[in-house]
């Protein structure tokens, strides 16, 4: 994602190099002509495609996402057996999943 594109969504990274790697990191960046955070970019622009491109990624991928369904799952499970099987939450712990990022409202 290029920034200033109008989209939202840019995380910053901290890395940390040993010394030689970062100047070399630095020199080959100046050679193309590249920042370091636009040479940054490009090499996990380039590492993901790498992996993508991998034939066992998918299977892989597929595999985290039954997890994540899994999980979820459970979850939904846990909070129907709390509130009852009627699929809804009272109105108080909608409203306080939405305010603090879906985190359980607190208690008192």
């Amino acid at each position: 994602m290029e920034p200033g594109n109008g989209k939202t969504g840019v995380k910053t990274l901290g890395l940390k190099l040993p010394d030689e790697l970062h100047a070399q990191f630095a020199l080959v960046a100046q050679l193309d002509g590249l920042s370091l955070t636009d040479a940054m970019r490009r090499a996990v622009e380039l590492y993901v495609e790498h992996k993508q491109a991998q034939p066992d990624f998918a299977a892989r991928a597929a595999a985290v996402l039954e997890d994540i369904e899994r999980e979820a799952a459970a979850r939904r499970g846990a909070i129907q057996a709390l509130f009852g099987d009627t699929g809804t939450l009272p109105v108080e712990a909608k409203a306080a999943g939405k305010r603090r990022g879906n985190e359980a409202p607190a208690q008192a």
